[in-house]
């Protein structure tokens, strides 16, 4: 009785320690990444996967082990070689790493490089498997997606701007080991990454890519843009880029200019897709309506320079509908000239094209546009119409969408609900600015870009049995 006291209330604690440590096992561990998904209600489960994570078989081997038949070297040489489709001496190389039990060979095996192996059984070679982060729809919106790098970290688009989300946290996991030898787990601390919902229509998207690849040839041009978007919430329904390249395969492209997001991170001057934003600040200040008139000699004469319209074009007395309606570059000079430079650069301001739009997506650009802010005459004659002002594509959509919501600059954004063990956050639109112009301002210029479609040069979008505005240099 003496013993069984001393070992149950005086050793008590020391023999309580020793019991669990051989019973119970702690294991650092990492939550799975989450997935990018966009809601189908077609599927089962509601959502189709961008993004997940895949299981997938990787070839190494254990130079120590192979050494011990250097009888087989060569053979083992051979056969990983013409598997595997890697130059020989690359395999060479890594055999004679004598120190070594770890050379990786080559990743994401097909099914056929996997029942070689296994079949063969090489000494020193080994096949194991790891997570491995998976695109199912390949090129599918590349450049908005983004992809996870070799270092396990988010690179561009989603999986950059929402690495810190979609990673798990890392953590223990303790489990614990029964008499009968049954093993059960007690405890987690880690947690799994959340998933994303993309605000993208999958079908919208699709012709949007399907469009680019047929008027490449037909328009002869490198690269090119669709955005797609409610002006109402700032929702991105399409986002499509010419080219684009395979999320799996990434690290196969020779240059990372592809893998960058036009639609955030190109610098261009718009051009005359400009002129309906010159055209709102001067019928919001009331300097102009619809049909207040001014007279085109052709050209202008600023200091030295001279302002021309396209095909040198000489118009006559037009009216400000007109001005759009043919893309006359003197029509938007003399628009801004009634607005006056000061405001014409408050206006640019409250539209936005000064600062990045804030948009969910890893590596947005803008420009300071220091040449406007500190511009001569010239500078702000030529940015009435859309020369000599630097924007991205996504805040052109954003200033477009001031006139079609009614005035309101919006947040553009990517991401519509993010998913954490089942319990869904909605994202709620964000309005920047409620009056950049007057509804009024805003329901006249419509009207007039309506005209654009119906009897200017944006009759090739008129689509029947809709009203279309349009424009574009």
């Amino acid at each position: 009785m003496t013993r069984l006291f001393f070992i149950q209330v005086v050793e008590g604690d020391r023999w309580k320690a020793l019991a669990q440590g051989q019973q119970k096992f702690f294991s650092q561990v990492e939550g799975n990444r989450g997935e990018i998904l966009l809601e189908d209600s077609s599927l089962q489960g509601g959502y189709l996967s961008l993004a997940t994570n895949k299981e997938w078989e990787f070839v190494y081997i254990s130079p120590k082990e192979i050494l011990d038949y250097p009888e087989r070297i060569e053979e083992i040489t051979e056969i990983l070689s013409n598997t595997l489709d890697i130059n020989k001496d690359i395999i060479v190389e890594k055999i004679q790493k004598t120190d070594s039990d770890f050379e990786l060979i080559k990743r994401k095996l097909n099914q056929e490089e996997i029942e070689v192996f296994r079949t063969i059984g090489l000494p020193g070679v080994h096949v194991a498997t790891e997570d491995v982060r998976y695109y199912p729809r390949e090129k599918f919106s590349s450049q908005l997606v983004g992809f996870m790098g070799g270092e396990g970290t988010g690179q561009y688009g989603v999986e950059g701007y929402y690495d810190d989300i979609l990673k798990g946290k890392e953590g223990f996991q303790i489990s614990e080991r029964s008499v009968k030898g049954f093993l059960r787990m007690l405890q987690t601390t880690f947690e799994e990454g959340y998933d994303v919902v993309l605000t993208m229509d999958y079908n919208i998207q699709s012709v949007a890519e399907q469009l680019l690849q047929e008027y490449k040839s037909r328009l002869e041009f490198s690269s090119a843009q669709i955005i797609v978007g409610n002006p109402n919430t700032g929702e991105i329904i399409a986002m499509a880029e010419f080219p684009n390249f395979d999320l799996n395969e990434y690290a196969q492209e020779s240059s990372a200019a592809i893998f960058q997001n036009s639609a955030i991170q190109k610098i261009f001057e718009p051009g005359s897709v400009f002129k309906p934003i010159t055209m709102s600040m001067a019928l919001d200040m009331q300097k102009v309506t619809p049909q207040t008139k001014y007279v085109d000699t052709g050209l202008l004469k600023i200091g030295g320079y001279t302002i021309q319209n396209f095909a040198q074009k000489t118009w006559g007395e037009r009216t400000m509908i007109e001005v759009l309606e043919k893309s006359i570059n003197t029509g938007a000079v003399f628009a801004e000239n009634q607005i006056g430079h000061q405001n014409f650069l408050k206006y640019v301001e409250k539209f936005g094209f000064f600062d990045k739009t804030g948009i969910d997506l890893q590596g947005e650009i803008s420009s300071l546009n220091p040449n406007l802010k500190n511009g001569h005459e010239i500078n702000f004659a030529t940015a009435s119409f859309g020369q000599g002002i630097e924007i991205t594509p996504i805040q052109l959509f954003r200033g477009m969408s001031v006139i079609a919501n009614g005035g309101k600059l919006i947040r553009p954004y990517v991401v519509s609900k993010i998913i954490q063990d089942g319990r869904v956050k909605e994202i709620i639109p964000e309005v920047l600015n409620q009056s950049v112009i007057s509804q009024q301002a805003a329901n006249q210029l419509a009207t007039m870009m309506v005209n654009v479609v119906e009897k200017g040069y944006g009759k090739e979008a008129k689509i029947p049995g809709y009203y279309m505005v349009c424009y574009w240099d």
